[in-house]
C-alpha cells in the first residue's frame, strides 16, 4: 500500500523575525552607511545592548513617554570612554551597533556638547522650522545640540557624545538627557569627566 508522509506544512508567512530585515536601515543627512568610519572600534564589553522589546500580550497603551514617564524606571546607563575629539566618532559608532542590531532610527536621540554634528548643521541651514519638524516626524533619528534639549523629546535610547563645550552645559545635559532616555543611555567621553559631570548635573 502506499505511503504518504505527513510532513507538518511550513508556511513562509508565518510571524517571526525576519531573516530578510538584516539590512540596517540609513541614518539621515551626511552620516552615510557606504563610507566606512576611521574611528576607533568600541571596546568589546561597551558594546550598546539594546534593551529587547518584549511583545507584550494585548495592547501596550502605555506607548508614548508622557504615559510612561509615572512609572518609567530609570534607563540603562552606559558608558563607552572616549576622548573629546573621539566622542563624536564613538557616538556614531554605538548608534551604528543599536541600528544594526534591531533598534528603530525613530527610537535614538543623539545629542553633542561640543561641536555640533555635522547633519544638525546641514538641516539647520534650511531653517529651525523644519529642522524641529524632523524630531516630530519621529521616523529617523534625531541629532540636536545640549543646548537646545529642552526642545527635545524624550525617545527610547538617547545617544551622549561630550565632544567639547563647557563643564556647565555638559554637567546640565547629562541630567537632562538620562530623563528623556526611555531605556538606555549612551555616554561617550571620559570616564572621570562623566563622573564628575553626573554629580555637579544632580545639584543643577
Amino acid at each position: 500500500m502506499p505511503l504518504i508522509p505527513e510532513e507538518p506544512q511550513i508556511h513562509e508567512s508565518a510571524q517571526g523575525p525576519r531573516a530578510t530585515a538584516s539590512t540596517p536601515r540609513p541614518v539621515p543627512g551626511p552620516r552615510s552607511a557606504a563610507s566606512p568610519r576611521p574611528g576607533r572600534p568600541v571596546p568589546g564589553p561597551a558594546r550598546p545592548a539594546a534593551p529587547a522589546q518584549r511583545p507584550t500580550a494585548g495592547p501596550a497603551p502605555a506607548d508614548t513617554p508622557e504615559n510612561r514617564s509615572d512609572q518609567r524606571s530609570t534607563p540603562q546607563l552606559q558608558l563607552i570612554p572616549a576622548p573629546v575629539d573621539g566622542a563624536l566618532d564613538a557616538a556614531e559608532e554605538a548608534l551604528d551597533l543599536l541600528l544594526e542590531s534591531g533598534r528603530a532610527p525613530g527610537d535614538v536621540l543623539v545629542l553633542t556638547t561640543g561641536d555640533p554634528h555635522p547633519w544638525t548643521t546641514h538641516e539647520l541651514s534650511f531653517g529651525e522650522a523644519s529642522y524641529w519638524a524632523q524630531q516630530e516626524t519621529g521616523d529617523d533619528v534625531f541629532f540636536a545640540h545640549a543646548t537646545a534639549l529642552e526642545r527635545a523629546t524624550a525617545r527610547p535610547v538617547v545617544i551622549v557624545a561630550l565632544n567639547g563645550g563647557d563643564d556647565e552645559t555638559a554637567a546640565k545635559a547629562l541630567p537632562s538627557a538620562m530623563a528623556r532616555a526611555g531605556a538606555l543611555l549612551v555616554v561617550c567621553g571620559d570616564p572621570q569627566r562623566v563622573t564628575t559631570l553626573l554629580g555637579a548635573g544632580a545639584g543643577v
